[in-house]
């Protein structure tokens, strides 16, 4: 069965995010069998979930996908993780974005793309809408997840996701940033959690 990776890129963010291009060229080095998505989302919550929903349904819709989300595309990877019963990474995973983006209402400017947009209150209600319970520890669920954290993260508390994710497999890195410093050192550790060590590596010919 074909795989595929989403790749979710945080708020204000884009396809071009470090971790999104440290991604896209491990995999194409070491997994070339498998795909690799990483689509620009639309800036309303809404229409971004939509639209990520539509990429897993109709394109490759027999293959089987796994999810990296990052911050906002962290809470977007956990609410498809539930819905399709994939496989999740979550990055420094924003756990109330509808919290923290309250300080963001207004005009914003995408430094990747240079869109002006505009973040509003019905935003932070459609981002309510898709949040979804912490796993329980008597649930396979939990087995679903796999939350990487670094305690410098500047945006977000840490221990939040720590708290909600408690029963799921936790990588807690002391130091580091929002951003997730050497987050290309992860990148087998990952691959393991999406078990693709039986997808034929280019390197192991």
């Amino acid at each position: 069965m074909k795989k595929n990776i989403l790749h979710i890129h945080g708020f204000n963010s884009s396809p071009l995010s470090l971790k999104a291009e440290q991604t896209r060229k491990y995999m194409a080095k070491n997994f070339p069998n498998v795909g690799f998505y990483c689509p620009q989302l639309a800036t309303t919550p809404a229409n971004a979930m939509s639209q990520l929903e539509q990429l897993i349904e109709t394109h490759d819709s027999n293959a089987k996908w796994y999810l990296i989300g990052s911050s906002l595309g962290g809470y977007f990877a956990h609410y498809l993780a539930k819905k399709y019963d994939c496989l999740a990474v979550l990055v420094n995973p924003a756990i109330t974005p509808y919290e923290l983006l309250h300080d963001y209402i207004g005009e914003q400017v995408n430094p990747y793309t240079e869109e002006v947009y505009q973040v509003t209150e019905d935003h932070m209600q459609q981002l309510k809408a898709l949040e979804q319970t912490a796993p329980t520890i008597d649930c396979t669920e939990k087995n679903n997840y796999l939350v990487m954290v670094q305690t410098g993260d500047e945006v977000l508390n840490y221990q939040q996701a720590v708290e909600k994710y408690q029963y799921c497999r936790l990588i807690v890195q002391e130091g580091g940033d929002h951003s997730f410093i050497n987050f290309d050192n992860c990148l087998p550790t990952i691959s393991d959690f999406f078990q693709l060590d039986n997808t034929k590596r280019i390197n192991s010919r």
